[in-house]
Protein backbone atom coordinates (compact mmCIF):
# COMPACT_ATOMS: atom_id res chain seq x y z
CA UNK A 1 0.00 0.00 0.00
CA UNK A 2 2.75 2.47 0.92
CA UNK A 3 4.58 1.60 -2.29
CA UNK A 4 1.47 2.17 -4.40
CA UNK A 5 0.68 5.48 -2.69
CA UNK A 6 4.26 6.67 -3.15
CA UNK A 7 4.18 5.59 -6.79
CA UNK A 8 1.00 7.64 -7.34
CA UNK A 9 2.39 10.75 -5.63
CA UNK A 10 5.57 10.48 -7.70
CA UNK A 11 3.55 9.91 -10.87
CA UNK A 12 1.56 13.07 -10.25
CA UNK A 13 4.81 15.04 -10.15
CA UNK A 14 5.87 13.85 -13.62
CA UNK A 15 5.04 15.84 -16.74
CA UNK A 16 1.93 14.64 -18.49
CA UNK A 17 -1.55 15.49 -19.66
CA UNK A 18 -4.73 15.46 -17.60
CA UNK A 19 -5.86 12.06 -18.86
CA UNK A 20 -2.51 10.56 -17.73
CA UNK A 21 -3.16 11.75 -14.21
CA UNK A 22 -6.79 10.64 -14.32
CA UNK A 23 -5.88 7.09 -15.32
CA UNK A 24 -3.09 7.00 -12.72
CA UNK A 25 -5.49 8.04 -9.95
CA UNK A 26 -8.31 5.83 -11.15
CA UNK A 27 -6.03 2.80 -11.43
CA UNK A 28 -4.71 3.38 -7.92
CA UNK A 29 -8.23 3.66 -6.52
CA UNK A 30 -9.19 0.38 -8.19
CA UNK A 31 -6.08 -1.36 -6.82
CA UNK A 32 -6.58 -0.05 -3.30
CA UNK A 33 -10.27 -0.94 -3.35
CA UNK A 34 -9.52 -4.48 -4.48
CA UNK A 35 -7.09 -4.84 -1.55
CA UNK A 36 -9.41 -3.33 1.07
CA UNK A 37 -9.90 -6.59 2.98
CA UNK A 38 -6.22 -7.43 3.23
CA UNK A 39 -5.03 -3.82 3.60
CA UNK A 40 -7.85 -1.68 5.02
CA UNK A 41 -5.44 1.19 5.73
CA UNK A 42 -5.38 1.80 1.98
CA UNK A 43 -8.96 3.04 2.11
CA UNK A 44 -7.74 6.45 3.24
CA UNK A 45 -5.97 6.75 -0.11
CA UNK A 46 -9.08 5.62 -1.98
CA UNK A 47 -10.81 8.74 -0.73
CA UNK A 48 -7.82 11.03 -1.28
CA UNK A 49 -7.06 9.81 -4.80
CA UNK A 50 -10.73 9.72 -5.87
CA UNK A 51 -11.21 13.27 -4.62
CA UNK A 52 -8.12 14.42 -6.50
CA UNK A 53 -9.43 12.67 -9.61
CA UNK A 54 -12.82 14.39 -9.39
CA UNK A 55 -11.14 17.75 -8.79
CA UNK A 56 -8.98 17.15 -11.87
CA UNK A 57 -11.96 16.14 -13.99
CA UNK A 58 -13.94 19.19 -12.89
CA UNK A 59 -10.99 21.39 -13.90
CA UNK A 60 -10.25 19.57 -17.16
CA UNK A 61 -13.36 17.66 -18.32
CA UNK A 62 -11.68 16.85 -21.64
CA UNK A 63 -9.61 14.27 -19.73
CA UNK A 64 -12.62 11.94 -19.61
CA UNK A 65 -14.48 12.88 -22.78
CA UNK A 66 -15.13 10.06 -25.20
CA UNK A 67 -14.14 12.41 -28.03
CA UNK A 68 -13.00 15.94 -27.19
CA UNK A 69 -13.68 17.00 -30.79
CA UNK A 70 -17.32 15.93 -30.32
CA UNK A 71 -18.28 16.72 -26.70
CA UNK A 72 -21.86 15.58 -27.37
CA UNK A 73 -20.59 11.98 -27.30
CA UNK A 74 -20.26 12.33 -23.54
CA UNK A 75 -17.81 11.05 -20.99
CA UNK A 76 -16.20 7.78 -20.02
CA UNK A 77 -17.39 6.19 -16.80
CA UNK A 78 -15.38 7.52 -13.88
CA UNK A 79 -14.77 4.41 -11.79
CA UNK A 80 -12.81 6.22 -9.08
CA UNK A 81 -15.85 8.34 -8.24
CA UNK A 82 -18.13 5.30 -8.16
CA UNK A 83 -15.75 3.58 -5.76
CA UNK A 84 -15.49 6.66 -3.55
CA UNK A 85 -19.28 6.83 -3.35
CA UNK A 86 -19.44 3.14 -2.36
CA UNK A 87 -16.90 3.78 0.38
CA UNK A 88 -18.80 6.79 1.72
CA UNK A 89 -22.08 4.90 1.70
CA UNK A 90 -20.51 1.93 3.49
CA UNK A 91 -19.20 4.32 6.15
CA UNK A 92 -22.69 5.81 6.56
CA UNK A 93 -21.64 9.16 5.11
CA UNK A 94 -24.76 9.41 2.97
CA UNK A 95 -24.83 13.17 2.61
CA UNK A 96 -21.18 13.20 1.56
CA UNK A 97 -21.83 10.43 -0.97
CA UNK A 98 -24.78 12.39 -2.34
CA UNK A 99 -22.64 15.53 -2.63
CA UNK A 100 -20.05 13.55 -4.64
CA UNK A 101 -22.83 12.14 -6.80
CA UNK A 102 -24.20 15.61 -7.48
CA UNK A 103 -20.75 16.93 -8.42
CA UNK A 104 -20.16 14.01 -10.78
CA UNK A 105 -23.57 14.09 -12.48
CA UNK A 106 -22.36 16.65 -14.96
CA UNK A 107 -20.16 13.85 -16.34
CA UNK A 108 -23.03 11.47 -16.97
CA UNK A 109 -26.12 9.92 -15.46
CA UNK A 110 -24.06 6.93 -14.28
CA UNK A 111 -23.28 9.02 -11.21
CA UNK A 112 -26.89 9.71 -10.25
CA UNK A 113 -28.10 7.42 -7.50
CA UNK A 114 -31.80 7.80 -6.84
CA UNK A 115 -31.62 5.31 -3.95
CA UNK A 116 -29.04 7.49 -2.25
CA UNK A 117 -31.17 10.57 -2.82
CA UNK A 118 -34.13 8.75 -1.25
CA UNK A 119 -32.06 7.68 1.78
CA UNK A 120 -30.90 11.24 2.42
CA UNK A 121 -34.44 12.56 1.96
CA UNK A 122 -35.68 9.99 4.51
CA UNK A 123 -32.97 11.08 6.97
CA UNK A 124 -33.96 14.71 6.49
CA UNK A 125 -37.63 13.85 7.04
CA UNK A 126 -36.76 12.05 10.29
CA UNK A 127 -34.84 15.07 11.52
CA UNK A 128 -37.89 17.31 11.20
Amino acid sequence: MNTLARWVWEGLELPGIASDYHFLLQGAVEQLWSRRRSTPAGLQFVEIFAQLDLNLIEAVPQAVMVNSAKPSQGFFKIASVQTWMKLLEAEGALREALAVSQRAQRFGDDHRHEELEAKVAALDAEAR
